[in-house]
């Protein structure tokens, strides 16, 4: 085949995962300061699925024609002028242009050099693109927004999942208590990782069995079951609320005004110094990756059926090339 083509998945339509289809496409062409990357796996996260049927970041990548994906793992190919921090045959790793379109369900990207980090060195990439947009919203979340310092009590909802998998550990790791919510299946893995404490949330409401709390994270969002406006009810006085799914509508500010606590929308950023220090965690032992099941890029719309379930362990990736 040419080299001036790739395979990648293309949607022509909003829709199912039906709309998925691997197509030959023309390969990129990286720009100063930016980096040709070829894929080795692509990983695969629930704002893909939501950017397909049309909501998710769908405003900001455009009408389709387009390629989903955030999550690459892969090496260096090409370098555009002016990267000194990268050089072709480097095995890096990255979130690239989120939220605007990446494309990463192809076997080529570009993006810029300083959005990528060099990949963990103990993992594979299959491994590898199951961290960069979970790991990075789970550390923007707890480092950077919350500021969780030791002894903290920090309530996870959906924590089994790919950000919430990370949150744990994060969290863990900076000394606070922490909580999650998760069938119970998930219970003794979770503990494993980090969490003081696991709240079925098939059989009780967090609210009823947590209280005094610091920081929520919340993965689940208004959108299910009220999620967000509940866990004001758990927050200590000047707690935070961190909403990540679905934001902060303006009946949830007020809530939280009248209760006497802070809440935050959130949205992950590249990040390839996070990265990077995400990275040694991963090499030093501190912190795992879960992959749950990947798949051939061909099944990607398999691959998103699965993931619409809700009933993920961790991750779910894309494998592209050898």
């Amino acid at each position: 085949m040419s080299a001036e083509t790739m395979r990648a998945v293309v949607q022509d339509g909003f829709g199912g995962a039906e709309r998925l289809r691997v197509e030959r496409v023309a390969r990129p062409v990286p720009l100063p300061t930016e980096v040709l990357v070829r894929v080795r796996a692509a990983g695969v996260n629930p704002v893909d699925w939501k950017t397909r049927t049309g909501s998710g970041m769908a405003d900001l990548i455009g009408a389709p024609p387009f390629t989903l994906g955030w999550d690459v793992s892969g090496v260096v190919e090409e370098v555009g002028f002016g990267v000194t921090v990268l050089k072709p045959g480097d095995e890096v790793y990255g979130m690239p242009r989120f939220p605007h379109a990446a494309n990463a369900y192809a076997e080529y990207v570009t993006a810029p050099a300083r959005q990528f980090a060099r990949k963990p060195a103990t993992v594979d990439h299959v491994q590898a693109a199951a961290v960069p947009l979970a790991a990075l919203t789970a550390w923007q979340a707890v480092v950077d927004t919350a500021r969780v310092t030791a002894g903290q009590r920090v309530l996870i909802t959906a924590a089994a999942g790919g950000v919430g998998h990370f949150a744990v550990q994060f969290a863990r790791t900076l000394g606070a208590q922490v909580i999650a919510t998760a069938g119970a299946a998930r219970h003794a893995w979770l503990k494993e990782l980090g969490a003081a404490e696991v709240v079925d949330y098939t059989t009780t409401r967090f609210e009823e069995a947590v209280a005094g709390v610091d920081v929520v994270l919340d993965l689940v969002g208004d959108g299910q079951d009220d999620s967000s406006t509940r866990a004001l009810k758990v927050l200590r006085p000047g707690g935070l609320l961190i909403a990540v799914p679905a934001g902060v509508s303006p009946e949830l500010a007020a809530a939280a005004e009248a209760a006497g606590v802070r809440v935050t929308p959130f949205l992950v950023e590249p990040d390839g110094a996070a990265l990077a220090t995400i990275a040694g965690l991963i090499d030093a032992g501190s912190v795992v990756v879960e992959v749950e099941r990947t798949f051939p890029l061909e099944r990607a719309a398999e691959a998103h059926a699965h993931g619409e379930t809700g009933r993920t362990r961790g991750k779910l990736v894309l494998t592209v090339g050898d």
